[in-house]
């Protein structure tokens, strides 16, 4: 059961996170400050800290091998979006969106590495 609490914590986060950045960026989008291209770049960048970020608190509750803990976290967040995706968007998986996945799983991993070796003494 702490297990699925330490994940929802992670979810929200990485959620919340990922939320007020895309309220921020529509909102200098709509202003005309950003172009097209600097939204498309910014929109994942701010996926990357998001998961990183979820990564990086389930990592900082681990126990031990936070890379397996981030691998984990970041296999459950590429499986929800790959569903979405395929069911709700009808989108084929291509070579484009399978990096994109693998960059994402590959912050979640270094998050969750960055996460583990931040935990204090009193914490192990």
């Amino acid at each position: 059961m702490n297990y699925l609490k330490m994940l929802g914590k992670s979810f929200l986060y990485m959620i919340s996170i990922l939320f007020f950045s895309v309220i921020i960026i529509t909102i200098l989008n709509y202003f005309n400050i950003f172009g097209n291209k600097l939204v498309t770049i910014f929109k994942i960048i701010s996926a990357l800290v998001s998961i990183f970020v979820g990564g990086f608190i389930v990592g900082k509750k681990a126990k031990e091998k936070g890379w397996l803990e981030g691998l984990k976290f970041g296999i459950i967040i590429i499986t929800i979006l790959f569903l979405i995706n395929w069911i709700i968007l009808k989108q084929e998986l291509n070579i484009k969106n399978f990096i994109y996945y693998l960059i994402l799983i590959t912050s979640s991993i270094l998050g969750g590495m960055i996460g583990i070796s931040k935990k204090t003494v009193e914490e192990k």
